[in-house]
């Protein structure tokens, strides 16, 4: 099962025509510090948050977004040659999906089940 979720995550490295390596630079002066002082993380989120919106913009025109999630952050880095105060967020494929389907892969290929909705809503 393992090595279909690797041939999954690779296939992206193959054959998408762009890839992005998105970084956060920790060490910004931008803004002064404000908020990054008593929340550093902020500025990695800021970056996920531009990256959900690029995700969602890809979609609105047919494209495919993958978040490769199996590369060594540190190899990445040094082999990108980027300074050291720069932490890589994510890396991204992005390309024109060969299917388009209704159901996520991971379930349409039986690696897990959808999650049902009591499992993710809380009420109180």
């Amino acid at each position: 099962m393992k090595y279909r979720l690797l041939q999954l995550k690779l296939s992206g490295l193959d054959q998408a025509p762009l890839q992005l390596a998105v970084f956060c630079e920790e060490a910004t002066n931008q803004g002064h510090g404000l908020g990054s002082a008593t929340m550093p993380e902020t500025l990695a989120w800021s970056v996920v948050g531009a990256i959900h919106l690029l995700w969602l913009s890809a979609r609105v025109h047919g494209l495919g977004l993958g978040w490769v999630s199996i590369l060594d952050p540190v190899e990445v880095t040094r082999a990108l040659d980027v300074p050291p105060s720069w932490k890589l967020i994510a890396y991204l494929c992005l390309g024109w999906p060969e299917d388009i389907h209704d159901v996520p892969e991971l379930e349409r290929l039986h690696w897990q089940a959808r999650t049902t909705e009591g499992r993710i809503v809380l009420d109180r």
